[in-house]
Formats: structure tokens, C-alpha cells, sequence
């Protein structure tokens, strides 16, 4: 299988301030192609910086489906994310993973904001609650771009349009994501799920 490569996260220069852009620690870079790689599924599968696959969603199921899972490589689920039964309450929830058996108590939670009006840059999508953490998914350009930041403005994540090395535009469903040390990785994974989920990519 050929592999993909993404690019190394430039290093932010002195003068940057956290909406400008720079990660607030040091970051890891991933490829993500919000495609399974299982034939007549939906899903996403992300590699790392060796081009390695290390996280993939296969959803065979229609699109949007109440409940994914999050996998490694080799198949083992890392969390449960189920859409909350009754609409009202906008949101998702991340069961993760330990020894084979799923938590009781959901590990984090995503309650998606509603506003009148088209979606503007820069705006807050969505409310992350892992534990006592609160964090913010902001829609940035492009159809499928975010950040997440934390309570302080930082951001932790972010994720936009691949562009290859030879400086080509790959597809809108090709993305690079740079993540800091700040949130655990498969936690990332399983928020970048959801927000799949929301635009209706998996």
C-alpha cells in the first residue's frame, strides 16, 4: 500500500500570538483521508509522519450513523462515540476502550452549538467537556478545517487541506492535522470523529 507523508509543522516564530495560528507546545503531524479503506464503507483512516496507517474509522453503516469506533491498525477499538439518543441534547459522547472492555462513564463530550445564520471563520462549533477540561472546536476556512483551543485561547489542534510537497492542493477530503502533547492522541482521533460525523464525511 502507498503510503502518505505529511508535512512538518512549521515552528511558529516569537512574534506569533495564539490566534495567529501556532500550536502552544510541540506538535505531531498526521495525514487524514476521511475515507475507510474498506470497500462499500464510510469512515476515515489517518496516518502518521512515516505514512503509517495508525487510526481508522470503518462505519458500515450509512453515513452519520448514531454509533463508531474508533480502531487502531490492527482493529482494536480505542473508543465508542454514540450521538445522544434525543436531539435536544446536540451532542456526542466518547466511551473509551480499556482491556477490551468499554467504560461506563463517558470520557469526554461534544455538544454541538447552534446558531441563526451561516457558520462565519473562526466561529466556536462546538463545546468539548474531557472531565474538567473545556475546550472549543472553532470552523476555520475550507470545508472540512478546524482548531481545537483550550479555555486560555491556545490551540491544541488543528486541522486543514493538505498541501502535498511538490505544493499541490489535494483534495478537500485530504487533511493535515498538527496536534500539541496537550491532549492525549486517540482523544484527538476521537474528536476529529465526531467532527466528521457533524459534516457528515463518515
Amino acid at each position: 500500500m502507498a503510503k502518505v507523508y505529511p508535512q512538518s509543522a512549521p515552528s511558529p516564530s516569537p512574534s506569533s500570538s495564539p490566534s495567529s495560528s501556532p500550536l502552544c507546545s510541540e506538535t505531531e503531524t498526521f495525514t487524514i483521508w476521511m475515507k475507510s479503506l474498506i470497500y462499500h464503507t464510510n469512515g476515515c483512516t489517518v496516518f502518521d509522519s512515516n505514512g503509517d496507517i495508525v487510526y481508522r474509522v470503518d462505519n458500515y453503516d450509512r453515513k452519520c450513523s448514531r454509533e463508531v469506533f474508533l480502531m487502531d491498525l490492527r482493529g482494536k477499538v480505542l473508543f465508542t462515540i454514540r450521538k445522544k439518543k434525543f436531539s435536544f441534547l446536540r451532542g456526542w459522547e466518547g466511551y473509551r476502550w480499556i482491556e477490551s472492555e468499554r467504560s461506563m462513564n463517558p470520557s469526554f463530550r461534544v455538544r454541538k452549538l447552534y446558531r441563526s445564520g451561516s457558520r462565519k471563520r473562526n466561529e466556536s462549533i462546538c463545546e468539548i467537556s474531557v472531565g474538567f477540561e473545556r475546550f472549543s472546536l472553532v470552523k476555520m476556512d475550507g470545508k472540512l478545517a478546524f482548531r481545537i483551543i483550550n479555555i486560555n485561547g491556545e490551540v491544541v489542534a488543528e486541522a486543514k487541506r493538505k498541501v502535498s510537497s511538490n505544493g499541490i492542493l489535494l483534495g478537500d477530503d485530504v487533511l493535515s492535522l498538527n496536534a500539541t502533547s496537550q491532549i492525549e492522541r486517540s482523544l484527538i482521533m476521537a474528536l476529529v470523529t465526531v467532527y466528521g460525523l457533524i459534516r457528515r464525511q463518515m
